[in-house]
């Protein structure tokens, strides 16, 4: 199934892009989504892992099943004072 992922932060600027598409299986969980980013878009494979994830405007963990109608956001991690 092909899933479209919205980014931001430095995760849009890596990627040179505020969306990307990528396909996975049927059945594929955050953790697949984030493999299969990691390989469509190696700029963005050294900050997936830190990266956190919302699935229709949730935070997911890597377990979260998906669904081609998902919403999916990526954001990086978020610091500061």
């Amino acid at each position: 199934m092909e899933l479209t992922v919205r980014l931001f932060a430095t995760l849009k600027a890596q990627a040179g892009a505020g969306e990307v598409t990528v396909e996975v299986p049927e059945g594929a969980q955050v953790a697949d989504l984030l493999r299969a980013l990691s390989t469509a878009y190696p700029a963005l494979a050294a900050a997936l892992p830190a990266a956190l994830v919302a699935v229709n405007r949730e935070y997911a963990d890597l377990s979260q099943p998906l669904r081609s109608d998902d919403e999916i956001a990526l954001f990086p991690p978020v610091s500061g004072g």
